[in-house]
């Protein structure tokens, strides 16, 4: 039977370097905290016990992330003084059962994957694995010493490596998995007798060694997994490594980029065949595409989903909004939640339309407000149509059955209702219902004075 997983996040940094009030682990990466992706990614796993330790701006940090992951159950524990990985890991030890295994992760280190920490996990037979990686500069970072068999016997920081320590390629990526009872066992005689005076959670490493245990190492597929964040530029490289990613996965999977280096995916996107994505495309939430969609420059689509061979013209904002197939958008429209496009339905330039359904065929034309409307099929809506939904108190509905056209400039003050082949004049004021296949008009009779001269200065 596989044992229990404990994981236990390294959140604490104040990341004194971002020069923000907000603390390190809240700063945001692909529309997302670094401490929520770490979240997001350890729960790929079956865990039985998440551990998060905390100290700088700890109430912002656990009112975030109790809001958004209020169905984790998330064991907070403080640590007051910053005095090392290895002192911080060493605070949640109460917290932590004495069988199992644990994954050492880290709030500010956002992208290892899931099949990286199922791999290191699956590593742990004898007690204790780690990430590791070879790098061209390990300048600054935790040496890997190997004794002339190849085993790991100790991990050797920057300031305390001699000259041929410092030579060494392979570092540590700081993130382990460690049976429990060794963590009981190694923490508690952890010292501080070294050059920055910390307490070290790597001499786990040397005293594992010293017991006799074989340590196991991978690496991870991406170099990035292991990347930490310490400022903006950090924050800003990462990014784009993480973006590169997300464009690759789909480039495979068929979809086409204009340019891949001016997309961003701040969340998940699923995309079906011959998928055309231009420039300065924004998605955010979980988007999904169907095959032949057509997304033109400067759009921004927040967790909607968009039918096969929907074309999306310029600089259109599609937010929450469930789109069917063959549907023509914009450009520069506004859908917004709660917003249903029937197949073949179009939605002209510069329209906005919240709380609707619009049936199949029909057209909301260019210049339209419809909001908290029912629309039937093939309607027409023509330019500067607005559906006076809100009183000033509340938002009542405006009905549109199929086949209704509806005239330039027009106000329907809801509640109302169009019935099925009605028409209603251009410039009209509707307050009242308009029966199927009648004809309403409701402005003011022209008046014409001939003879008429201006007002002269």
């Amino acid at each position: 039977m596989t044992s229990s997983l404990s994981v236990v996040i390294l959140a604490a940094g104040k990341g004194t370097r971002m020069q923000s009030a907000k603390p390190k682990v809240l700063q945001t990466l692909a529309g997302k905290s670094l401490l929520g992706h770490v979240l997001d990614t350890c729960h790929q796993l079956t865990v039985d016990d998440t551990i998060v330790v905390y100290g700088f701006g700890g109430d912002q940090v656990q009112t975030a992330i109790d809001d958004q992951y209020a169905h984790l159950s998330i064991t907070w524990v403080a640590q007051t003084e910053q005095l090392g990985t290895g002192h911080a890991v060493k605070v949640a030890l109460d917290k932590l059962p004495k069988q199992g295994q644990s994954l050492i992760l880290y709030g500010d280190v956002p992208l290892v994957s899931g099949r990286t920490l199922t791999l290191l996990r699956a590593a742990n037979t004898n007690g204790m694995s780690m990430l590791t990686l070879t790098v061209n500069n390990p300048f600054g970072l935790g040496r890997i010493k190997r004794n002339s068999n190849g085993d790991i016997e100790a991990i050797v920081e920057q300031k305390d490596a001699s000259s041929a320590e410092q030579q060494i390629t392979e570092i540590n990526s700081g993130i382990y998995c460690v049976d429990n009872a060794l963590l009981h066992k190694y923490l508690p005689k952890l010292s501080n007798d070294n050059a920055q005076q910390e307490y070290y959670l790597t001499d786990i490493v040397k005293m594992a060694v010293a017991d006799g245990i074989s340590i196991a190492a991978i690496e991870p597929e991406h170099a990035f997994e292991i990347e930490g964040v310490n400022n903006r530029q950090q924050l800003a490289s990462l990014e784009r490594s993480w973006q590169s990613k997300l464009v690759h996965d789909l480039q495979v999977a068929g979809v086409q980029f204009a340019d891949p280096t001016r997309v961003d995916i701040r969340g998940s996107l699923t995309a079906g065949q011959d998928v055309f994505v231009d420039i300065n495309v924004v998605f955010e939430g979980d988007c999904t595409l169907g095959d032949n969609v057509y997304v033109e420059a400067g759009c921004v689509i927040k967790s909607s989903q968009l039918g096969n061979a929907c074309h999306i013209k310029p600089y259109c904002v599609i937010d929450h909004a469930q789109v069917g197939a063959g549907v023509d958008i914009g450009p520069f429209a506004h859908l917004r939640p709660d917003t249903v496009l029937s197949d073949n339905s179009k939605v002209g330039n510069f329209v906005e339309i919240k709380k609707s359904v619009i049936g199949k065929g029909s057209k909301v034309n260019h210049l339209s407000y419809i909001g908290d409307a029912t629309v039937g099929t093939n309607a027409n809506i023509g330019a500067g149509t607005i559906t006076c939904n809100y009183d000033g108190v509340n938002k009542s509905q405006t009905i549109i059955h199929d086949n209704a056209f509806i005239g330039s400039n027009s106000s329907l003050v809801a509640p109302v209702t169009i019935g099925k082949n009605a028409t209603v004049g251009a410039g009209s004021v509707i307050t009242v219902d308009v029966d199927a296949n009648a004809l309403a008009l409701g402005r003011g009779r022209q008046v014409q004075k001939s003879g008429f001269k201006r007002p002269i200065k």
